[in-house]
């Protein structure tokens, strides 16, 4: 029976038992806070991806509804951004190879255009097209330097020897510029030479080291 806010139970010859609403309140929070009722649940982690997906897809919904097409259109815009991503990087490298492009050519002590290309050949004959590419270019402007073509310089990038080497060699300016951007491609932008490369930039080599260069007036 319950008498002003009070539960009795009455029994036999037992005293009657009363519990206030607020006690009989508490109790109940301490026994559903027992971990045996939230075993069940979902922990944070998921909670918290349930609420990001939930998001993703609430925001989707709305990109959908406003993009001509709906969905399909959505699709077809996401994948033309990858694609112009895509040629972007192909086209230009990775950032990096725009950070350190004008990192010096050399970059260990002063070695002979023999001894670079004894090296490149080393690497060529291995496989490591990369370091044969690198290497070959090196011996290309060491040679220079050696015919007194190019003023020897420490910190001289690949770009500034070639733009320097056509001026006494303007039929080969093309040629020169080609193998400095390779350079930079394969030693900062991420790429990955081949055989074909290094053929192309030992010919370059070979063919320069037979070319007869053109004097220019060291005065204006």
């Amino acid at each position: 029976m319950s008498t002003g806010g009070l539960i009795t139970i009455a029994g036999g010859d037992t005293p009657p038992l009363t519990t206030g609403r607020e006690a009989a309140r508490e109790a109940a929070e301490r026994e559903l806070a027992k971990p045996v009722y939230h075993q069940d649940e979902p922990g944070l982690l998921q909670r918290a991806l349930d609420r990001f997906w939930e998001w993703l897809g609430d925001i989707f919904d709305r990109a959908s509804g406003a993009t001509p097409g709906g969905g399909l259109g959505l699709l077809a815009i996401a994948l033309l951004v990858i694609l112009a991503a895509a040629a972007l990087w192909w086209r230009l490298g990775t950032p990096r190879r725009a950070a350190r492009s004008a990192a010096a050519l050399f970059d260990e002590g002063p070695r002979s255009a023999a001894d670079h290309r004894t090296a490149a050949e080393a690497h060529a004959a291995a496989g490591r097209w990369n370091e044969a590419v690198q290497e070959r270019m090196r011996a290309v402007v060491r040679s220079l330097e050696e015919r007194t073509l190019l003023d020897p310089r420490p910190g001289r990038t690949a770009d500034e020897a070639a733009a320097e080497a056509a001026r006494s060699l303007p039929a080969h300016a093309d040629g020169l510029r080609a193998a400095a951007r390779t350079f930079d491609d394969v030693t900062y932008g991420g790429r990955t030479a081949g055989p074909d490369t290094y053929a192309r930039l030992r010919t370059l080599d070979l063919t320069l080291d037979h070319t007869k260069p053109i004097l220019t007036d060291p005065t204006p």
